[in-house]
């Protein structure tokens, strides 16, 4: 028994607009229900980064963790919806939150339209840096399809992370690892790993440190300030002071004390 073909054409084009402009601002209002009453009851989503199919009944979940936690998530969209009777183009970038530099997947998504529905979907992410590199040649990673992690959801963790260190400040604990991290932001240590190392590019220590020198450099321009700037990296997390100088140089191509001889020339001119 053969497929019944897909009504296509011209006229078919209208209506597909509609449907995916209504699923397009589902997705932005964070409408949960909206977006999952679109989908065809025999719907087939392709994530090709994370190299699997999902129905109807897995998707919830997963759009659930895909849509943003807040208003103002970094998805800027390079190109209008393009239409083509039952199928609808979009692409988009998602903006993944620090790393050293621009760090975000370019993504696209063929949409094909059925019965004023939703019926198939092929999405398809790259991870790019500065420079245009892409750093996931070829596909996926194997490792991105067991942690379970689509772009989208990558760019929620980098944001729900850096929310939980500017909220709750955990960088100043000196013995801060990775388990605690994971413990009380609800992520996993390989999801959190996974972020770090091969998204933005840096370690778990370094990305603590850099919160820890924040913490600290936001306090430089003080003009009552008093403390030892080695009592302030301690005060603000580092537990040596060699990590603290080879952050402090990195960060700012000067030594503390160079840099608190520019602060005070500045300050008196």
């Amino acid at each position: 028994m053969t497929a019944t073909p897909l009504p296509d054409g011209p006229g078919q084009t209208p209506l597909t607009a509609d449907t995916v402009m209504r699923y397009h601002l589902c997705w932005k209002h964070r409408d949960l229900d909206g977006v999952m009453a679109l989908y065809h009851p025999h719907i087939q989503y392709h994530d090709f980064f994370q190299n699997r199919v999902l129905g109807f009944d897995e998707l919830r979940d997963y759009v659930r963790a895909c849509l943003p936690h807040e208003a103002g998530e970094d998805i800027v969209h390079s190109d209008r919806i393009r239409v083509d009777g039952c199928t609808a183009f979009i692409q988009y970038q998602v903006t993944v939150q620090g790393g050293d530099g621009l760090v975000a997947f370019q993504s696209s998504e063929a949409i094909t339209v059925k019965d004023g529905l939703i019926w198939r979907v092929n999405e398809y992410a790259t991870l790019v840096r500065q420079g245009g590199n892409a750093s996931l040649p070829g596909g996926p990673r194997p490792a991105t399809s067991r942690l379970g992690l689509s772009p989208r959801q990558l760019s929620t963790m980098a944001q729900d992370l850096e929310h939980y260190f500017q909220a709750q400040h955990p960088y100043l604990d000196p013995e801060l690892d990775l388990q605690q991290v994971a413990d009380a932001s609800g992520y996993s240590r390989n999801q959190i790993s996974y972020l770090l190392n091969q998204v933005l590019g840096q370690s778990f220590y370094r990305y603590v440190n850099q919160a820890r020198l924040q913490h600290l450099m936001a306090s430089l321009g003080d003009e009552s300030l008093r403390t030892p700037i080695d009592e302030l990296a301690f005060n603000a997390g580092f537990n040596s002071l060699s990590a603290f100088y080879k952050c402090f140089r990195e960060h700012t191509g000067l030594s503390p004390k160079a840099y608190l001889k520019q602060i005070s020339l500045r300050a008196r001119t």
